[in-house]
């Protein structure tokens, strides 16, 4: 049996084939206990989440996962293979401590991704496909992780543009909690950044785009309210904090549409952030006295500004991982040798037993005490010494200094 972790994430799959290999929650445990069935798979965990799909199983034959995983949302091997990992024993073990400590995130050192994993692993434990190898590995995963954000600044400033939007907002508003959000655009980077500030619990959200569709499935997604982008102009007035990402070659925020908007909200400020390249936003509108625009080039110092002070954090998070891996490593070899000393004492058990009845019968003839304890020690010490001895006896000569090392150790007696 094998442990060993496949998936796909933001780093080696588009969004739209993550799209097609999610689990949506409420059908996580069926999915557990379909691929639990597969023969071979002694346990099994599914974590399902924007950025990445990814399964952890103990398992003597890894390739019927990977088929599995295919079938269960109806694509092709081909179709979803060159995007897909698979990392056996030690490699998964890495992965998975990465992943919790937040190194394999979007946002280096973001903790939403630890919650998402305790979950997954609850809804495992509930569906009865997490054994002892998982169950052992992610409660070490869970005190690695813990050990990572105690111990280091992972998670002290922002390393992605997302994360950097909510943060030069919060530097112009006490709380988001209170404001309201206009996105404008549905590609990835607005979903992303939707997430981030919809954890910041905003008063109000708002999805506009030119394909109302998407604009209307992000809002249900975040239960928000969609707007058509011809509505934006009458409808910026409404929102303190506007973040746009479109792929419009022309400006769709002028500076007279944002001075209006200002008139009206009686010059309270706003926070605009423009993703786009080109830009959504007329540069002019920074110049307006209450409006504080921040380009993607603004945020991107912010971004390599938390990246370099991180750089110390990172190397030592990722020494803790290391030692986190290689005891957890120790674990699991530990547990493979289980068959052979079980064998072992079972072998030794017998022994016993026989030794143990004829003494029995000895005594229940009436012999000497003495004498059936004497031939008890010597009957068992002849048969626990037998193999050994035989093994010896009968080793050539190139075979016969290592099994006299092993023997040395294994019965701790000094080699002359």
């Amino acid at each position: 049996m094998e442990l060993v972790a496949f998936g796909v994430n933001h780093q080696t799959a588009p969004l739209a084939l993550r799209e097609q290999v999610a689990f949506p929650a409420e059908r996580l445990e069926p999915a557990l206990h379909s691929l639990r069935g597969l023969e071979g798979v002694h346990e099994a965990a599914i974590i399902s989440t924007c950025n990445r799909t990814e399964l952890y199983c103990a398992t003597a034959a890894p390739r019927p996962v990977v088929d599995w995983l295919a079938a269960y949302h109806a694509l092709s091997v081909p179709r979803l293979e060159p995007y897909l990992y698979q990392l056996p024993r030690e490699r998964a073990v890495s992965h998975v401590f990465r992943v919790a400590s937040g190194l394999d995130s979007m946002v280096l050192g973001e903790a939403q991704i630890l919650g998402q994993m305790k979950q997954a692993v609850r809804t495992a434990e509930h569906a009865g496909t997490l054994g002892t190898v998982l169950h052992k590995l992610f409660q070490r995963t869970f005190s690695v992780a813990k050990e990572v954000r105690t111990r280091t600044d992972i998670g002290a400033s922002s390393v992605s543009l997302a994360a950097a939007a909510v943060r030069v907002a919060e530097r112009i508003f006490p709380s988001i909690h209170g404001q309201s959000v206009l996105f404008i655009g549905a590609g990835e980077m607005i979903e992303l950044c939707a997430r981030h500030f919809h954890a910041r619990g905003p008063r109000h959200v708002a999805f506009a785009n030119r394909t109302t569709e998407r604009a209307a499935a992000l809002a249900e997604q975040f239960g928000a309210e969609s707007l058509p982008l011809a509505d934006v102009p009458a409808m910026l007035a409404r929102h303190d904090i506007v973040v746009s990402c479109t792929a419009s070659p022309l400006p769709i925020i002028g500076k007279g549409m944002v001075e209006r908007a200002l008139k009206a909200r009686r010059h309270r400020p706003m926070v605009i952030v423009d993703l786009a390249v080109p830009r959504d936003v007329e540069p002019e509108v920074a110049a307006l006295g209450d409006v504080f625009l921040y380009t993607v080039d603004d945020l991107g110092r912010i971004v390599r500004e938390g990246l370099e002070s991180r750089s110390a954090a990172v190397d030592e998070a990722e020494s803790i991982i290391s030692g986190g891996v290689a005891e957890f490593m120790r674990w699991l070899e530990s547990r493979e040798m289980v068959p052979a000393i079980r064998a072992l004492r079972d072998q030794a058990e017998r022994m016993r037993r026989h030794e143990m009845e004829r003494a029995l019968k000895a005594l229940a003839r009436g012999d000497d005490p003495k004498s059936v304890l004497e031939s008890l020690s010597q009957g068992l010490t002849n048969k626990l010494m037998h193999a050994p001895t035989q093994a010896l006896h009968g080793a050539e000569a190139g075979e016969r200094d290592r099994l006299q090392g092993l023997i040395a150790r294994l019965f701790a007696v000094a080699r002359e």
